[in-house]
C-alpha cells in the first residue's frame, strides 16, 4: 500500500447552539478520531483539523430564545464544546472557531477572489420577508412543507425528514418561524455561485473517478443531485449576523454559513500551521496531501458538491480524496434532536460515567451507522461494556498480569521451546495490524474495532486453552512460555486498541512500561507486524489494575428513566392550545355562578377508573357532583380540598348519579389534572367574578 507524504483531516465544524451529543460523536467525530490516531501510530503527518461553527440563523434564533446575545450563546457553547472533546479525548491538532479574526479574513478573501473573477452572479431575486418582523426569513427563520417528501416542518434550507437541501422559496405554505405569520415576497440583491458550470467536472471527478472507492451512501446521493440538475446557489443571506459581505453596496448581508463554513477548515489549519512552524498551503495546496472530510450524511450536499466547486473555482486547493460520511444515530429508537433534548449529550455523560470515555466510544464504533441508521440503547452500551470489555478485553488483561506478578515478581519470562500453538498464536498477532489497517483504510470503523477485539479473544483462548494456572504444578518451564506469548499480545493489544481505546491504551503503556513511535526503544503500529519481540524477557511490568468496571442495572435504569423525564417535558412543551372558542358577550359570562366549594367526601363510581362521587359544600349547601378525574387522584387525597364549582349548572344522571355541579379543571404534564383553586383559603360559597 502507498501513502500520501502528508494527510489534512477535516472534522464537519460543530454549531456552537447546544453541546455535542452522542449523534454527531458517533456519526462524525469518533471515527475521525481513529482515523488521526492510527495514521499517527504510522508515523504519518497528520493535520486534523476542527473548530466550533458560529454563524448562521440558529444562532441568534437561539439567542433569542434564551434572551441574551449572539455572542453570548458563541461564547457560552464552544466553551462547553471544547472543552468535552477534549475530555473525551478526541485529539484535534486544532480546534479553532469561525468568529476568530483569521476566519473572518481568510472567508473574505475567498469571496473577494472568486468575485474578482467573475465567478459570481449577481440577482436582484425575490425572497420570503416577515413584515412584522421587519427582516428576510432566510433558513431556519422559516418552516413550511418539504417540496420532495411533504414533511410540514422543514426549514428553509433543509428538510431534516429526507435530508434534502433546498432555498426558502421552495417551501409550501411557509411560515415565519419568528412570528408565526404568512411571509410576503420583498426583492433583495444577492451572489450566487453557478453550480450548473460545475455539473462536468463534479459528474467526471465523483461519478466517474470515484465511482468505486466512495461510500455507496455518498456516491449516491451526489448522483442524485448532479442527474437532477444543479443550479445557481446563494452565497450571501440577509441576516445581521456573520461575516460581512466584503464589498461596497452589500449593508445587511453576510456570508451564507455554508459557504463560510467549510473555509473555517482553512483557517483553523492556517493558525494550527502558525503555532507549530508550519506552512499552511503544504496541507491544502499540495497533490502528495490527502485531504479528507469526516461528516453526517445530512452535510453530503455541501461537503461534494458546493464546498469542491468553491475549491475548484478558486484554483489553487486539492479536492478531497474521500468523503466517508456516516448515517444518523437515533437514541432508544428515536430521532437524537438537539431542540426537543432527546439526547445523550457528552458533557452530561463524562459526569455521570467519570473516567469511562472508552466504555461510550467502544459502544459508538461498534454499533456505528456506518451504511444504515443505528440506534443508541443504554442496555446495549451496557452489554458492550460488561460483556466484552470487561469479560474479554479487560479480564485477558488481568489474568496475565496477575499471573506474570504471581510466578514472576513482574518481569517477563524468557521463553523456552515454543510449541506449534505459540508459534502460531504469534504468527497470528503479526496478522492484526494489517487486518485493522485494511478495515480503516477503507473507513470501515466498526469492522476495524471488532478485529481489534478479535485480538482479546485470541489471547483469552490461549489461556484457557493452555491453562497455565494448572500447568505450573507439573511444568514450570512451560508456563514461562505461555506468559510470555501472552504478555506480546498483551504488548500487541495496547498498539492496536490506541485509535479505539485511547484512554486504556495509556493505562496499558504506564503498566507494561513503554512508549510508541519512539525510536529504539518504543513500540509503533508497523512493529506489532513486523517485530520479533515486543517485550523482551526480564522487561519489568506494573501491577494489575482493573480497565474496566461493570456497569450496574441501577446506573443504566437511572439514565431511561432520565430518557423518560424528557419525553414527557416534550410532550407537555410540545402541546398545542386549542384555538380560542366564539366571542361571547358579557352578559353570556354574567350567568355563570362559579363559586369556591370544599370536598367534604369522596368515592369511587362502581365499574368506572374515572368517575368519583363527591360531597362538595359550596356554601349555599351541600351538593353531590360526579367528576371524572378518578385517574389523577385518590378519593382519600382530594378530601377537604377546595375546588372551583359551576354551581348553576342543570342537574344531570351520570350513572345513576344526579351531579349537580361541575368542578372545573385543568391538565398539566402527561394528561394530570389540577384543581382550579384560589391562592389563599376563603370562605365556601364566595364566588367567582
Amino acid at each position: 500500500m502507498t501513502y500520501p507524504k502528508r494527510y489534512t483531516i477535516t472534522a464537519a465544524l460543530p454549531y456552537t447552539n447546544g453541546p455535542i451529543h452522542i449523534g454527531h460523536l458517533a456519526g462524525v467525530y469518533v471515527p475521525a478520531d481513529i482515523y488521526a490516531r492510527y495514521l499517527r501510530l504510522k508515523g504519518a503527518d497528520v493535520a486534523y483539523i476542527c473548530g466550533s461553527d458560529e454563524h448562521g440563523v440558529a444562532i441568534p434564533m437561539k439567542a433569542k430564545k434564551e434572551g441574551i446575545s449572539p455572542q453570548n450563546i458563541i461564547d457560552k457553547y464552544h466553551t462547553i464544546i471544547k472543552k468535552s472533546f477534549q475530555d473525551f479525548g478526541i485529539s484535534f491538532d486544532n480546534y479553532s472557531r469561525t468568529s476568530a479574526e483569521i476566519h473572518h479574513k481568510t472567508a473574505s478573501d475567498f469571496f473577494t477572489k472568486l468575485y474578482h473573477q467573475g465567478d459570481f452572479i449577481e440577482e436582484i431575486t425575490e425572497q420570503l420577508f416577515d413584515e412584522q418582523a421587519n427582516q428576510f426569513l432566510a433558513d431556519r427563520f422559516v418552516v413550511g412543507t418539504c417540496p420532495k417528501c411533504g414533511f410540514d416542518g422543514s426549514y428553509g434550507d433543509q428538510c431534516e425528514s429526507c435530508g434534502t437541501s433546498h432555498n426558502a422559496t421552495d417551501l409550501i405554505n411557509p411560515k415565519s418561524a419568528i412570528t408565526g405569520n404568512i411571509p410576503t415576497l420583498k426583492s433583495t440583491k444577492h451572489w450566487f455561485l453557478p453550480l450548473d458550470r460545475y455539473e462536468n467536472f463534479l459528474r467526471e471527478w465523483i461519478l466517474v473517478g470515484h465511482k468505486n472507492d466512495w461510500k455507496p451512501n455518498v456516491y449516491g446521493q451526489v448522483k442524485s443531485w448532479i442527474d437532477d440538475g444543479l443550479r445557481p446557489r446563494a452565497v450571501t443571506r440577509d441576516l445581521d449576523w456573520g461575516i460581512p459581505v466584503p464589498l461596497e453596496n452589500a449593508e445587511g448581508k453576510v456570508l451564507y454559513v455554508w459557504f463560510d463554513a467549510p473555509i473555517g477548515y482553512i483557517s483553523s489549519t492556517k493558525e494550527w500551521a502558525a503555532k507549530e512552524g508550519k506552512n499552511w498551503e503544504d496541507y491544502w495546496y499540495n497533490n502528495d496531501t490527502k485531504l479528507v472530510h469526516f461528516i453526517g450524511k445530512d452535510n453530503i450536499v455541501f461537503h461534494c458538491i458546493v464546498f469542491p466547486s468553491m475549491l475548484k473555482a478558486h484554483g489553487d486547493f486539492i479536492l478531497p480524496d474521500n468523503v466517508p460520511a456516516n448515517e444518523f444515530l437515533n437514541l432508544e429508537g428515536n430521532k437524537l434532536s438537539t431542540s426537543k433534548n432527546w439526547a445523550v449529550w457528552l458533557h452530561e455523560y463524562l459526569e455521570d460515567f467519570p473516567n469511562q470515555q472508552d466504555v461510550l466510544r467502544y459502544t459508538l464504533t461498534a454499533n456505528a451507522p456506518e451504511n444504515k441508521d443505528n440506534d443508541f440503547t443504554w442496555k446495549d452500551f451496557q452489554a458492550k461494556n460488561n460483556n466484552e470489555l470487561v469479560a474479554i478485553f479487560g479480564n485477558f488483561i488481568n489474568r496475565v498480569v496477575v499471573l506474570t506478578h504471581k510466578y514472576y515478581d513482574g518481569f517477563v519470562p524468557t521463553p523456552n521451546e515454543f510449541l506449534a500453538i505459540d508459534e502460531d498464536v504469534l504468527a497470528a498477532l503479526k496478522e492484526f495490524p494489517n487486518t485493522i489497517e485494511k478495515s480503516i483504510e477503507r473507513y470501515r470503523f466498526r469492522e476495524a474495532s471488532q478485529e481489534m477485539m478479535n485480538l482479546a479473544r485470541l489471547g483469552n483462548k490461549y489461556l484457557a486453552d493452555e491453562e497455565p494456572w494448572k500447568v505450573i504444578k507439573v511444568d514450570e518451564e512451560r508456563v514461562k512460555t505461555i506468559l510470555y506469548v501472552a504478555l506480546q499480545i498483551v504488548a500487541g493489544l495496547t498498539v492496536v486498541s490506541e485509535p479505539f481505546l485511547p484512554f486504556t491504551s495509556t493505562k496499558l503503556k504506564n503498566l507494561l512500561n513503554i512508549v510508541f513511535c519512539k525510536k529504539d526503544k518504543g513500540i509503533s503500529w508497523n512493529d506489532v507486524a513486523e517485530k520479533e519481540v515486543l517485550l523482551h524477557p526480564n522487561h519489568q511490568i506494573g501491577q494489575a489494575d482493573l480497565l474496566f468496571s461493570k456497569i450496574e442495572d441501577d446506573d443504566i435504569e437511572a439514565q431511561v428513566q432520565k430518557l423518560i423525564a424528557t419525553k414527557k417535558a416534550n410532550k407537555n412543551d410540545n402541546k398545542t392550545v386549542n384555538p380560542q372558542k366564539e366571542i361571547i358577550e358579557f352578559e353570556d359570562f354574567t350567568k355563570l355562578d362559579i363559586r369556591i366549594g370544599r370536598i367534604l367526601e369522596a368515592k369511587k363510581v362502581a365499574k368506572t377508573k374515572k368517575l368519583l362521587k363527591l360531597k362538595v359544600d359550596v356554601g349555599l349547601d351541600i351538593r353531590t357532583v360526579v367528576s371524572g378525574i378518578g385517574e389523577s387522584f385518590s378519593p382519600e387525597e382530594i378530601v377537604g380540598q377546595q375546588v372551583s364549582v359551576l354551581v348553576n349548572l342543570a342537574p344531570r344522571n351520570i350513572k345513576g348519579i344526579e351531579s349537580q355541579g361541575m368542578i372545573l379543571m385543568t391538565d398539566i404534564v402527561d394528561g394530570k389534572l389540577a384543581f382550579i383553586t384560589p391562592s389563599e383559603k376563603v370562605a365556601n360559597g364566595q364566588e367567582i367574578s
